[in-house]
């Protein structure tokens, strides 16, 4: 019979590259892991790993390990996601893990929802960045993980995933009080093509990209005068008139920044895709559907997100 956990701790291996990675994404140490490899390979009496140097690589045994192994442990979820809710489970520990302003705007009020309709139920919230979200699910320290795609995504097709839309999250243009285009109904970005803009760093995260990609289309290039590592940061510059940006609607602006919040028109109306992420077959979960229904519930009732909603100014 093989163990499951002996298949997870390959799996590891084979994403992180390395058997110290591998312990430290699997709270084990270098030594147990190993060990788990070893005793995984008398199981299936083939060799899984072989020296490369100074590491070691897996073999094609190893790969085809892999391969059916995810079968295995996406049936697991699903038989174990069966076995709960044949006990109707309404209580037991549910984990939540997203970024910075899905915590804020979507997680967090649906935790408190969480609370008072299943005081037996304990919620967990983990604020991550999208690769850690991921690691987080393999690793079972998060049932649900609310994610923007970016160049850290999986594929869809990644067998280990299941990966739904959550929601289209409306981008705004945030001007400084007083600006010219602060008192209008909407603003279309092609207007903006003269503006100095604020965006945060390439690399601290995918918005700058998603920018110049939006840019594109209305058919310029942001001139950044400014960078940020922090969306307040952004806020901030933007309030003292060093800039323009584009804001995400969920994430707040500090109420002493002077900004004005403009929405963009129909013709190109931009927005971030927003992901609810569980591990394969683990969908079906009654706690995991109580956390769902949740985010579904609260993204209905949002005043911002709402059809027809329009920013409004700080």
């Amino acid at each position: 019979m093989i163990d499951l956990r002996r298949l997870q701790v390959l799996r590891a291996v084979h994403q992180h590259g390395t058997v110290t990675a591998a312990a430290t994404a699997l709270h084990l140490t270098p030594s147990a892991v190993s060990h788990q490899l070893r005793e995984l390979a008398k199981e299936l009496r083939v060799k899984l790993v072989e020296p490369q140097g100074r590491r070691i690589r897996l073999t094609g045994a190893a790969h085809l390990v892999i391969r059916h192994g995810e079968e295995l442990l996406a049936r697991w979820e699903e038989a174990e996601s069966a076995l709960e809710a044949y006990r109707a489970g309404e209580a037991g520990l549910l984990r939540i893990c997203g970024y910075a302003s899905a915590v804020t705007g979507l997680i967090a009020p649906a935790t408190a929802l969480l609370r008072k309709r299943h005081p037996d139920l304990t919620v967990v919230v983990t604020e991550c960045e999208t690769a850690a979200g991921f690691d987080l699910l393999l690793s079972t320290d998060a049932d649900i993980a609310v994610l923007a795609p970016s160049e850290d995504f999986p594929n869809p097709s990644d067998s280990r995933f299941d990966q739904e839309p959550l929601l289209d999250e409306p981008l705004d243009l945030i001007v400084p009080a007083g600006h010219p285009l602060a008192a209008r109904a909407e603003v279309s970005l092609t207007e903006t093509a003269r503006e100095d803009w604020v965006l945060p760093l390439p690399g601290s995260c995918d918005h700058y990209q998603r920018v110049l990609v939006f840019c594109a289309v209305a058919g310029f290039t942001p001139a950044v005068a400014h960078w940020a590592k922090e969306w307040a940061a952004v806020s901030a510059m933007v309030g003292h008139g060093l800039g323009i940006s584009l804001y995400p609607r969920l994430t707040e602006i500090p109420p002493s920044h002077r900004t004005v919040r403009v929405p963009l028109t129909a013709e190109l109306r931009v927005s971030r895709r927003v992901l609810s992420c569980v591990r394969q077959g683990g969908r079906a979960h009654p706690l995991v559907r109580h956390g769902l229904d949740a985010l579904d519930e609260v993204i209905a009732a949002h005043p911002a997100l709402a059809r027809g909603a329009t920013a409004g100014g700080t």
